[in-house]
């Protein structure tokens, strides 16, 4: 069993815990999917005010669906198609404050009104994108950004395969 302590009184502090969090879960598992489903869940009980939270996986040459806590979700997305697609075609962190302003965004859950997008990269070379939706309109900044984007260079190397 998992017990964490993990503050949430600045931003700084609960994305300096989860990535020690997320550090001791994923340090001596080599399979990349348990490590995506440790990262999900764990982003999902921490981060406050979220809908959704995973990942897609780089397969093929298109985005597929990975581990992830929330609604049933889109299974494939295209390279360059909505916020994801974009964050994958890009290799930049997609920080979307309005997603009905968004061109081209994919509604996968009708409740989500904002989402951060964060490109996983390892030695090069494009594995995914870790995806986070909420039903708050503007509920992701900066702050969140570099957060998110401390964690997807922590897990990177873990999910690489």
């Amino acid at each position: 069993m998992y017990d964490f302590a993990i503050a949430d009184a600045t931003k700084a502090e609960l994305y300096h815990d989860l990535s020690a969090a997320l550090g001791a879960l994923t340090a001596d598992e080599p399979d990349a999917i348990a490590n995506m489903a440790n990262a999900a869940a764990l982003i999902w009980q921490y981060l406050p005010d979220l809908n959704w939270a995973g990942f897609y996986r780089l397969v093929e040459g298109e985005l597929v669906l990975g581990p992830f806590q929330g609604k049933p979700a889109c299974i494939r997305i295209a390279i360059g198609a909505g916020v994801c697609g974009a964050a994958a075609a890009s290799r930049e962190t997609q920080l979307v404050e309005d997603v009905h302003a968004f061109p081209g965004h994919i509604a996968c859950d009708a409740a989500s009104r904002s989402e951060l997008v964060v490109p996983i990269v390892h030695d090069g070379r494009l594995i995914g994108v870790l995806d986070l939706d909420s039903p708050s309109a503007a509920r992701f900044d900066a702050e969140d950004a570099a957060g998110c984007e401390a964690l997807v260079r922590l897990i990177a190397p873990r999910i690489a395969g």
